[in-house]
C-alpha cells in the first residue's frame, strides 16, 4: 500500500483523533454522536498510523513527499 499523507498530515490528524476520543471518554459529547465520532476518530487514527488515506487517492491527493 502505497502512503499518500506526509507527515503534518499524520500528526494532525492523529491529534484531532485524540482529542475526539478524548472528549468521548470525558462525557462531553455523548450518546449517538459520540459513537460517530469515535468511529470517525478511529479511522482518521488508522489512517495516520498506516499513512495511507483512501478518499486521497480516490481523489488523486498526495501530502507525502517520498515516492514509494
Amino acid at each position: 500500500m502505497k502512503k499518500n499523507m506526509g507527515p503534518v498530515d499524520r500528526i494532525l490528524r492523529s491529534i484531532v483523533a485524540i482529542a475526539l476520543i478524548v472528549l468521548f471518554i470525558m462525557d462531553i459529547i455523548t450518546g449517538t454522536i459520540g459513537i460517530v465520532v469515535v468511529v470517525f476518530a478511529s479511522i482518521m487514527l488508522i489512517s495516520a498510523i498506516i499513512g495511507n488515506c483512501p478518499p486521497y487517492a480516490l481523489m488523486g491527493f498526495n501530502t507525502c513527499k517520498k515516492k514509494d
